[in-house]
């Protein structure tokens, strides 16, 4: 997927949350089902962040930040749809210590 397609915010503790930008959402259409990184995995750039199902598209999404996943949308598991909502503090994907 195009980097266009995610969002990064980055904190003063190297902390970056993940999410999908509009253009990211519009490319896959509804999302019905994720599967989300665990809490604890490292990843690099070139593993999957996030394996995501849609009306549009099925894709894995790589991981734009090298590092440990610190904490994962608990909400997304359960409601993937969230992850279409504008709100970045409903609909982040993962936070990751790089």
């Amino acid at each position: 997927m195009d980097t266009n397609y995610y969002w990064i915010d980055e904190d003063s503790n190297g902390v970056v949350t993940i999410g999908l930008t509009d253009a990211g959402q519009n490319e896959l259409g509804n999302i019905t089902f994720v599967s989300l990184p665990k809490v604890g995995d490292k990843l690099t750039t070139s593993d999957t962040l996030l394996d995501v199902e849609a009306d549009k598209a099925v894709s894995d999404i790589d991981s734009p930040v090298a590092g440990t996943v610190v904490e994962i949308n608990q909400q997304a598991q359960s409601n993937p749809s969230i992850l279409n909502e504008s709100d970045k503090s409903k609909s982040w994907i993962a936070k990751i210590q790089k």
